[in-house]
Order: C-alpha cells, then structure tokens, then sequence
C-alpha cells in the first residue's frame, strides 16, 4: 500500500465520526471559509467540540486554515485575526483494489494535445505519453526498487517463478472496454518506468491472464506459468 494511499485512507476514515462529517458537509457547503462558532452553531454542538473536530479534520487533510480578521477591523485595536476553516485543496479518492484513473486520463489528455498540436497519429502519441509517465513515475520513485515503484502505483507486484506478476491493473474498467487501447498504454508506461528502474534483462510484455494486469516483467521470451500450456 502507498503512503498517498494510506493517508487517503485515513482521511475518509475521518469521516466516519458523525459530528465530524456533519462538520465536514457544513464547512464545504459555504461559499466562504467559516469560523469555529459558525461551524458551531449550524451543526449544533458546543464550541469546543466544534472545535477539536475542525481541528482534526485539518490533521487529516480535508480541511485548511486561514486567518482573517473581520471586515472594517484593522490596527493595533483589532485584535486577533479569526481562524476561519475551508475545504482543502487536495484531492482525495480511495478504492479497493486501488485504480489509478487520474493517471490514466493523464496519458490520454497529453495524447490528444499532442496528437492535435503537432499533426502526428493519436496512437504514436499515445505511445509517447505513456512512456513519459513511466519515467515520471520512477523518478518520482524516492528511495527504492522497481517492486516498490510498481506497488506505489497500484500494481501489486508478485514474484512467480522469477517474473513479476502484477496481480492488479489499476485501469481495470476501462480496459475491459477498451481492452487494446489501455492494454497497450500500460505496456507503453511500464516501459517508460523500466528505463528508469528497470533492473538489466527484464522486459515488459503483454501476457493478459485472468483477475491481473496484461503486462507481465520478466526476461525476453520467459513465459508466466499460466501461459505455459496454451
């Protein structure tokens, strides 16, 4: 599990105290930031239970800060600026399996943009685009190996018979409608992300198999087990 995805977790989870989501709903419900004693008094609930919970919510990343003093209150005499709450900037999704696709809309809007920009074929851009990500995404990577890039990315990586299985496809519903298509992109990333990461004599390959990814990692010509018999 990645860190981004463990803290998406933890953020939903947040929601899941009924004082604290109904915070949450009133808060991104207004057009303004809001302050402690209004959150109060909309939700019903004593200030400093108001409170702890706005507070928590900003820990967990749903919620930010600012401070402001009221309108026509400005000098020496205007005491404290108030600490007013809005909706946090950060996007937050959670799906298990994790599915990653943002990353796939990504790929395909650089695609379509550089396809219309420059008058190449929309599938040659397609290639590029994902390749670029793949490398975006190991050297984005910080400390660790291919495995560790992969399971951040949703991937799930296995290690059978010296290959890597990759027991998840983090575009799975679009590729079971556009199967060629997204099957060929995750190829084309995963490439991008070996030229980075790769370890000397592994390869990308299509080997679609059932309840995994279609691309397998493993030596030129080696086959998964479960492609041994066909």
């Amino acid at each position: 599990m990645s860190e981004s995805f463990a803290a998406d977790v933890a953020s939903v989870a947040a929601l899941g105290e009924p004082v604290r989501r109904d915070l949450y709903r009133y808060v991104v419900a207004q057009d303004e930031p809001v302050s402690r004693e209004a959150a109060a008094a909309a939700t019903g609930i004593a200030h400093h239970v108001a409170k702890f919970n706005l507070d928590r919510l900003v820990a967990e990343g749903l919620l930010e800060v600012e401070y402001r003093r009221p309108p026509g209150r400005s000098g020496p005499g205007a005491g404290r600026p108030a600490k007013l709450y809005r909706r946090a900037g950060r996007d937050i999704s959670v799906s298990l399996p994790e599915r990653r696709y943002d990353l796939a809309g990504q790929v395909l809007a650089e695609a379509v943009t550089v396809a219309a920009r420059d008058g190449v074929p929309v599938g040659e851009a397609l290639r590029e685009a994902a390749r670029t990500t793949g490398r975006a995404l190991a050297e984005e990577r910080g400390p660790g190996d291919l495995e560790s890039v992969l399971e951040r990315n949703g991937y799930e990586p296995r290690t059978v018979d010296g290959e890597l299985i990759l027991a998840n496809c983090p575009f799975h519903r679009l590729a079971g409608q556009y199967t060629e298509l997204v099957c060929g992109m995750n190829l084309d990333l995963i490439d991008g992300l070996l030229t980075v990461v790769g370890a000397p004599g592994r390869c990308a390959r299509l080997d679609p198999g059932p309840d995994r990814c279609c691309v397998t990692i493993g030596e030129p010509g080696q086959r998964t087990p479960s492609s041994k018999s066909e």
